[in-house]
């Protein structure tokens, strides 16, 4: 495993590569049970993996170490890994809303050189999945378990071109309408 490094925004994030994944720690909290003869703490962790190139999961994993519930954690994320597909391996098709519990989000695409403007836990999941450029903004809970899953919620709703063309049976240009309105245009002129 390499060895950690500290994130651009100052915070002690916990960010490794492991081979050709990124793993981000986004949070850890300890957790309290109450037995008989006083308190027995454990930790809970948050991680998001990605690989850069369109594919993300999440995980979380508990243990009395910190250490072994950011293993569990890892375990789980590679495990719930899934494909999002990108506009030219940089940003969203197109707008989506997610939801999940009390986090609502909300991600728009952006132009090159834009570069990753959201918050916290959000953010994390756009550095594993490859996204350089998106606008997200998060409306209600600052919950990071609750936004990292509105955020998934909302890359699951992205669809292509591609792939609402083969749906429709209709081909890509008739989707984006591009082509087709220019080469109208030049008819009339």
């Amino acid at each position: 495993m390499a060895k950690p490094k500290k994130s651009e925004g100052g915070e002690n994030r916990d960010d490794r590569e492991n081979g050709d994944l990124i793993e981000k720690l986004v949070g850890i909290n300890r957790v309290a049970k109450v037995v008989k003869g006083g308190k027995r703490f454990a930790m809970a962790a948050l991680v998001v993996i990605g690989d850069g190139k369109g594919r993300v999961g999440i995980g979380t994993g508990k243990a009395r170490e910190v250490p072994e519930a950011i293993r569990k954690a890892t375990e789980a994320a590679k495990r719930k890994m899934r494909r999002i597909p990108l506009r030219e391996g940089r940003t969203l098709h197109h707008d989506v809303r997610g939801v999940y519990g009390a986090g609502k989000v909300v991600l728009r695409t952006a132009p090159a050189g834009t570069g990753i403007i959201a918050g916290g836990p959000m953010r994390a999941v756009f550095e594993a999945l490859g996204i350089q450029d998106v606008v997200a903004k998060s409306v209600g809970t600052s919950n990071p378990h609750n936004m990292i899953k509105a955020t998934l919620n909302a890359l699951d709703q992205v669809v292509s071109p591609r792939s609402v063309a083969m749906r429709r049976g209709k081909k890509v240009s008739d989707i984006l309408g591009r082509k087709a309105e220019s080469g109208s245009e030049a008819k009339e002129a």
